[in-house]
């Protein structure tokens, strides 16, 4: 027996959902070493641009199609046109590869609170780093212990699980976030950091900014892999669209900049390459907290706020192939979510072994991760996005209603999401197979 469909208990819950959708890891760790790698400022600056006036374009198509169909995201694309239905599935499919990868990290983070915990902190962070992913035993479990984790919140349901542990993380996490932004820039030489944050220097702007940046909005929005479209399913009919997306936006570029206040502080004090990528999370940054006088307190924080990032972003893209498998199979919230937990978990494995076991296999010259990150991050979403913004444009009459009553507003909605979008989706998809 199918089940009612859920809505959020307020506006309020939904604001705070979809904000811990958005803030993950993609905010706490990818941003900051992209931004490095990208020249600091005048890529935050671009950023910032692309965010506010292109991202918020799919954003409201995928909050409007949600809203719209009131239901998963196969069969929101199945009641537009049944043609469609197979890109429903490709979205599913995305947001079922992504934390087959995304929580091998929530493991690594898991083991981290962990050795700063028992004050098992290692001497050189490179080398536990390098020793510690190439294990078997320990990373395969840890990664099967954060998908638990994630699942058991859907499992629960949209008001009794999702909504409350949002509630409670999300808050928690703001506040911890904060405190150790403060505290970095109490740092000496942290003027340096801030400076690189917001001081552009313009001669290090470049197109392969443009996408980098706009890939890194799409990821950081969710958008692309339906997580927003089912989300969007649990709003009420009256509902602002524009305003929803905008608070979003705010509220996840925010945490995104208290990120890199928190992070390029220290790493100027510290005198460590901001440019330093993956890396900096798991290997520059524990090496400067084993440094500080609180190093255990400080250590153990930070993995915190990166749990709560990663549980919440993990969260709503268990619960967007949950839906669908109920709206589909017609299975029970529970049977869907065990089903889901067994795939992720059997494919997540050998991800986790590719840093071992696993590192010399490899397709296209990619392990198993890099492959999925690859796949997801760089053709995935932006294709996916870019069918998103065709199929609201050219297939559903009068959509721009949906969002704007001013028709001027709707033309210029209209141009950009019919024309502009898909051409800079298109440069995305692009530069992503390079």
């Amino acid at each position: 027996m199918k089940e009612e469909r859920a809505q959020w208990s307020s506006h309020i819950s939904f604001i705070i959902a979809t904000i811990g959708s958005a803030v993950g890891l993609g905010n706490i760790w990818r941003f900051p070493y992209i931004m490095g790698e990208n020249g600091g400022a005048i890529f935050l600056l671009t950023y910032l641009i692309l965010i506010a006036f292109i991202c918020v374009i799919p954003l409201c198509c995928e909050l409007a199609i949600g809203k719209i169909f009131k239901t998963d995201t196969i069969n929101a694309f199945y009641k537009i046109n049944p043609k469609f239905k197979w890109f429903g599935w490709l979205c599913i499919i995305t947001v079922i590869l992504i934390p087959c990868f995304y929580f091998v990290v929530g493991g690594w983070i898991l083991n981290y609170i962990w050795i700063f915990l028992a004050h098992h902190i290692p001497d050189n962070f490179t080398r536990y780093f390098s020793s510690y992913s190439a294990e078997i035993g320990m990373p395969c479990f840890l990664t099967l212990l954060f998908l638990v984790m994630c699942a058991i919140f859907p499992y629960r349901g949209v008001n009794s699980g999702i909504e409350k542990a949002n509630n409670i993380m999300m808050p928690l996490f703001a506040v911890m976030l904060i405190f150790l932004a403060i505290f970095a820039i109490t740092l000496p030489d942290s003027q340096k950091g801030l400076e690189f944050m917001f001081t552009p220097d313009f001669s290090k702007f470049n197109n392969g900014m443009i996408l980098t940046a706009l890939g890194q909005a799409l990821f950081t929005l969710s958008i692309g892999m339906g997580v927003i479209i089912t989300y969007g399913s649990y709003l009420k009919k009256d509902t602002n669209i524009i305003k929803s997306a905008y608070t979003l936006i705010f509220f996840d570029t925010l945490i995104a900049v208290l990120a890199g206040i928190m992070i390029f502080p220290v790493v100027f004090s510290y005198n460590v390459e901001p440019a330093a990528g993956a890396t900096l999370i798991f290997i520059s940054l524990p090496e400067i907290f084993a440094k500080l006088p609180c190093s255990v307190f400080f250590g153990v924080l930070f993995f915190i706020l990166l749990f709560f990032a990663a549980v919440t972003s993990g969260i709503s893209m268990m619960e967007t192939p949950i839906a669908a498998f109920i709206e589909n199979f017609n299975i029970s919230r529970k049977k869907a979510a065990v089903i889901l937990s067994v795939i992720i978990g059997i494919v997540s494995i050998p991800a986790t072994l590719s840093f071992g076991l696993l590192s010399s296999f490899k397709i296209f010259d990619k392990t198993i991760f890099d492959l999925l990150d690859f796949t997801t991050s760089n053709l995935l979403l932006p294709f996916n996005t870019l069918i998103i913004c065709l199929i609201a444009g050219w297939s559903i009459k009068h959509f721009s209603k949906e969002i704007f009553k001013n028709k001027i507003y709707n033309k210029i909605f209209d141009i950009l999401l019919k024309f502009i979008i898909p051409i800079v989706l298109l440069l995305v998809l692009i530069s992503g197979l390079k």
